[in-house]
C-alpha cells in the first residue's frame, strides 16, 4: 500500500501526564483478543498469535507509538505487523500514536463514515466540557488535545453493509453519542464486544476510580459526550445483544452476569448513571 506522507496531528497535540494503575498491563481476555492499557485508554489486538494474522482496534495515547509496537511484537513476533488499523472513534486517547503506526506499518486505517471529518483534519470534535458533573479528570479536559488530525487519504471508510476489513466474523454497529461515528464492533459465535466508549467499565471522570480502576459500568465519559440521546439508544443497542464479554476504551474487561446484570442496569438507570446531573450538553429535556 502507498502511504500519503502527509498525515499531522493538531497544534495542539502534546503527551498527557495521566496514568492508572493498570498502565502496561496486557491480558488475554480470549485466544485471540488481547487487551492491553496504554496509561487509561486500553487498545485491542485481534487476532491468534499462532497465525500472526491480526488487527489492531485503536491507537493509544500520545507518544505512545513505541510502546505499542513493542507489546505487539512481544504477542505476534518480531517485525509483525496488523493487517490494519481500525477506529472505534477518533478522540485523542484513541488516535494518539496512529501517524507514527501508519509510517511504521504501512497499514490502512478504517472508520466509520461520519467520523471521517475529524480524522481527516477538516472538522475539531466539540470542546471537552470541564464544567460537567464528575471529579478531576473532566476538569482537566481543557488541556486534552482538541485539534483535528489529519490522516490524508490513509483512512478509509468502513464497508457500508456492517463488514471489517480483516475481522471476517465481526460486524460494526454503530453506536454514535460519545462521537458521531463511533462505532462498536461484535461477534456474534461467542458474542463478544468491543465496545469502544460507548460504555465504559471505570467511572472516567473520577481521578480516583481511574488511578485504582475500581470496576464499575457507566456510560460513555462525560466531558466529551455531546449527544446524550443518542447515547443511550446506543447502549439500548448493544445490551440488546447480550454480550458474554466485552472490553472498552477504559477499564478492565467484564463479561458473564457482571456484564449483564450491569448492562441491564445502565439502560434501566441511564439518566442516572451515565446523564451527568449538569453540564453544557447536558439538555433541559433530561428523559
Amino acid at each position: 500500500m502507498e502511504i500519503d506522507k502527509e498525515m499531522n496531528y493538531g497544534s495542539d497535540y502534546k503527551y498527557i501526564p495521566a496514568t492508572s494503575i493498570g498502565s502496561g498491563v496486557g491480558m488475554e481476555v480470549l485466544p485471540d483478543l488481547f487487551n492491553y492499557t496504554v496509561q487509561i485508554v486500553n487498545i485491542h489486538m485481534v487476532g491468534n498469535p499462532e497465525t500472526k494474522d491480526f488487527v489492531l482496534i485503536d491507537a493509544g495515547m500520545p507518544e505512545s507509538a513505541e510502546e505499542i509496537i513493542s507489546v505487539t511484537e512481544e504477542r505476534f513476533g518480531a517485525n509483525s505487523r496488523p493487517k490494519a488499523i481500525i477506529l472505534t472513534h477518533g478522540h485523542f486517547d484513541h488516535v494518539g500514536a496512529i501517524i507514527e503506526l501508519v509510517k511504521h506499518w504501512e497499514v490502512p486505517v478504517y472508520a466509520h463514515e461520519l467520523e471521517m471529518p475529524y480524522l481527516t483534519g477538516q472538522k475539531s470534535y466539540p470542546e471537552p466540557d470541564s464544567s460537567v458533573e464528575g471529579g478531576l479528570i473532566a476538569k482537566l479536559s481543557p488541556l486534552f488535545p482538541n485539534e483535528p488530525i489529519d490522516l490524508g487519504n490513509n483512512v478509509e471508510m468502513l464497508p457500508s453493509d456492517g463488514s471489517i476489513p480483516h475481522m471476517p466474523e465481526f460486524k460494526w454497529i454503530h453506536t454514535p453519542g460519545h462521537t458521531p461515528g463511533h462505532v462498536s464492533l461484535f461477534r456474534e459465535r461467542d458474542r463478544v464486544l468491543i465496545a469502544g466508549d460507548a460504555f465504559v467499565t471505570v467511572k472516567q471522570e473520577s481521578l480516583y476510580k481511574v488511578l485504582t480502576q475500581e470496576q464499575e459500568i457507566s456510560g460513555p465519559p462525560r466531558y466529551l459526550t455531546p449527544d446524550w440521546t443518542s447515547a443511550k439508544e446506543s447502549v439500548i443497542k448493544l445490551e440488546a445483544l447480550k454480550p458474554a464479554a466485552a472490553v472498552t476504551g477504559h477499564g478492565l474487561p467484564m463479561s458473564g452476569d457482571l456484564l449483564s446484570n450491569s448492562l441491564e442496569k445502565l439502560v434501566r438507570e441511564f439518566d442516572s448513571i451515565a446523564v451527568p446531573d449538569y453540564g453544557k450538553y447536558v439538555g433541559k429535556d433530561r428523559h
